[in-house]
């Protein structure tokens, strides 16, 4: 016998407990951001840096060049040789091991950034030559160079498999971000692995990446994929309870998932029945406003609104199952095939391809300039705008080598602040903030 579920129960068997699997839980390690600014006892100089692993991360977009050298004097630098990159006001943000550091040109030369960085890949070019990698089962994802997308194979009987690329920060409730792309379905059916004909989902989004790559990560259990913000979407299927079979319509969710596995938003899926039509182009634009923490999504198609879906707020509690000490820490942008190990109910095969991903967040340090006070010529100081929930430490060294700690570390208070080295030294030195999320 077929029936069609109730809304209610349709809600619980979708998205309930499917296995007593303990929960993924995780520490998650804080790493250091840093931005640092050349200071000359001259006031002038030349400063080279040829460093294949250097990262560029400019206002516009970040890619990986193959090298980068800087030859460096006060308000002048030499052009770059970067893929799809603009240099903003003479600035690189470039990752040595697991510092970023922000490289001010010039002794004293004010730095002008916008206060998001946005990372942009419309497949032009090879995009595993600009900073993004894949993790698990290569073949699943395939950059077209004829039709300049990437194509995407769908499939739960493998590994979790990712194509993704590192944000280099850490994005929290307290951020704002947005993620946009293009996202065509071709094709995708549930009840692909023997008795699991529920839908599982496929995910476009943040996450944490030691994490996700993690062997304990199992994104069909309740419980076992902490720490997400994500689009997702899960094709029809049916579930079987005695000798009844249950239809299960489909559904496009925007999700959250806290790093302590179990709270959810949204815990209300009524609103998200909504099946994804296949062989049309859709623009996928969702957006986080930490101030209410409301997370927007919309689908376009041609510059037409196709789908408004209801916005999810983590403080609203009767759809949301954030409560106050919930909190996600996302460092990776990642277009997910996720495997259903554990999960006895659900599976999904699909093809499609994602083009022109746009992907916003803030920047810990923006507008680093910094310089000798008038009155005294042994106190160094730097400005900068903070955000709020990080802390900021001044940093010197005279060799890019051992770093010193001279100032108080101070946490940010969303403006302007200044940071001192009250007995700075005669010979050149060169300074930046360490930001720590807190």
């Amino acid at each position: 016998m077929l029936v069609t579920v109730p809304l209610t129960e349709r809600d619980q068997l979708l998205r309930k407990e499917k296995d007593e699997a303990s929960a993924c839980r995780t520490v998650f390690r804080r790493e250091p951001l840093n931005a640092f600014i050349p200071r000359f006892a001259e006031g002038e100089g030349f400063f080279i840096l040829n460093e294949p692993s250097f990262l560029p991360l400019v206002s516009q977009s970040v890619n990986r060049p193959s090298a980068l050298a800087l030859a460096v004097q006060p308000g002048k630098m030499k052009d770059q040789s970067m893929y799809q990159s603009k240099s903003v006001s003479s600035s690189f943000v470039v990752k040595v091991s697991t510092l970023l550091i922000l490289l001010i040109v010039a002794a004293l030369l004010s730095l002008r950034t916008a206060s998001a960085t946005t990372i942009t890949q419309d497949f032009t070019t090879n995009p595993l030559q600009q900073g993004w990698q894949v993790f698990g089962d290569t073949t699943l994802f395939n950059w077209n160079s004829n039709s300049h997308n990437l194509a995407v194979t769908w499939d739960s009987s493998k590994s979790n498999s990712y194509f993704y690329h590192p944000l280099n920060t850490i994005i929290t409730r307290h951020d704002d971000f947005s993620l946009a792309f293009d996202l065509q379905i071709n094709s995708i059916v549930s009840n692909y692995e023997p008795g699991k004909t529920g839908g599982l989902e496929i995910g476009i989004g943040l996450f944490n990446m030691a994490v996700a790559s993690s062997t304990n990560f199992q994104r069909g259990v309740f419980g076992g994929a902490p720490g997400i913000a994500e689009f997702d979407y899960f094709p029809s299927g049916t579930a079987t309870f005695g000798d009844t079979v249950y239809e299960i319509a489909a559904t496009t969710t925007p999700t959250f998932i806290a790093t302590n596995s179990y709270s959810y938003a949204p815990t209300i899926y009524i609103p998200f029945i909504f099946d994804l039509p296949t062989n049309l182009t859709l623009r996928i634009n969702m957006a986080y406003t930490a101030s209410n923490q409301t997370f927007s999504t919309l689908l376009t198609t041609n510059g037409v609104t196709f789908k408004q879906f209801p916005d999810v707020s983590l403080l609203d509690t009767n759809s949301s199952g954030f409560g106050d000490g919930d909190d996600f820490a996302l460092d990776t942008f990642s277009v997910s095939s996720y495997s259903s190990a554990g999960d006895d109910y659900d599976s999904v095969y699909g093809h499609g391809v994602v083009d022109n991903i746009t992907i916003t967040f803030p920047q810990p340090v923006v507008g680093f300039s910094g310089g000798f006070t008038s009155t005294n010529h042994l106190l160094w100081q730097g400005q900068f705008t903070s955000l709020t929930n990080w802390n900021y430490t001044l940093e010197r060294t005279a060799d890019l080598n051992s770093w010193t700690d001279v100032s108080a570390t101070t946490s940010g208070n969303g403006v302007m602040l200044t940071l001192q080295d009250t007995n700075s030294p005669l010979s050149k030195a060169f300074y930046r903030i360490k930001a720590v999320r807190q």
